[in-house]
């Protein structure tokens, strides 16, 4: 009998002593929050999650999100695009627009076409899967946006973050662009940080998949049109007040932000 007992409390401090390694493991983990109406996806995605040594917690809507961004402190997103009431597209532009703003975001979607692709971009989306897809695929795009901290947002915050460029001005704090008349020009969260990283490189010649990591941003599949359009949008709203060649085009590299740059 006293055997026994002593087999079991044995067995009890290897338990907790295996617990703690992990607990301490996941202490020091990436904690994601999925956003998903699916409880079948997210019992799958938080499964596999878990047993890669992430910190895990769900939320079937907005408003549960809203409580556990509010409660805890979120390294990234999994968001689903189809949501009852507001839809994920709808969210990434919410979590972009408030206190959210530094949150990366995966968007996850049965449709894969490139308009939502873009769309996702075009909202502030790290990354973009398409279902169905493979456990080593959403591991390895989770691992991939999380190797990518927000070295350049930071960076920005804490250096000079008012640019001026042929009588422009750009605030990145604010994240503003103010045309040479005074006028207040809207860009996209994918413009405004592509243009931010070309006037932070002025007179460099930077290639299509170097803005890519350079952006907040990376869809799969599409990066070199995706650059190419998000560059003839910025040359359109630039438009008559900058010279079209600001934003020059190197063949068969990438581009160049042409003009002299003052920071202050």
């Amino acid at each position: 009998m006293n055997l026994l007992k002593s087999y079991e409390k044995n067995f009890d401090n290897d338990k907790q002593q295996k617990s703690n390694v992990v607990d301490k493991r996941q202490a020091g983990a990436a904690s994601i929050l999925i956003v998903d109406d699916d409880p079948g996806m997210r019992v799958l995605l938080s499964n596999l999650l878990r047993r890669n040594g992430f910190r895990v917690t769900t939320a079937p809507d907005y408003d549960e999100m809203v409580g556990e961004l509010e409660a805890r402190n979120i390294d990234l997103m999994l968001l689903d695009v189809m949501l009852p009431g507001a839809s994920g597209f709808d969210i990434c532009r919410d979590v972009r627009a408030g206190g959210w703003g530094d949150i990366p975001i995966i968007m996850i979607s049965a449709r894969g076409d490139e308009a939502d692709r873009v769309a996702g971009l075009e909202l502030g989306a790290d990354d973009y899967i398409a279902k169905p897809f493979g456990d080593s695929e959403v591991l390895a795009r989770v691992r991939a946006v999380l190797r990518r901290p927000p070295l350049a947002e930071r960076a920005r915050k804490e250096r000079t973050h008012i640019l001026r460029f042929a009588g422009w001005t750009m605030d990145l704090r604010r994240r503003e662009l103010c045309a040479p008349s005074g006028a207040a020009v809207t860009l996209s969260s994918a413009e405004f940080d592509l243009l931010a990283n070309l006037v932070e490189h002025p007179q460099q010649i930077i290639g299509r998949d170097r803005l890519l990591e350079l952006a907040r941003f990376r869809l799969p599949g599409s990066s070199d049109r995706s650059i190419d359009v998000l560059v003839s949008r910025l040359r359109g709203k630039l438009g008559g007040d900058c010279d079209p060649q600001i934003i020059r085009t190197v063949r068969g590299f990438g581009y160049m932000f042409a003009a002299d740059v003052e920071r202050s």
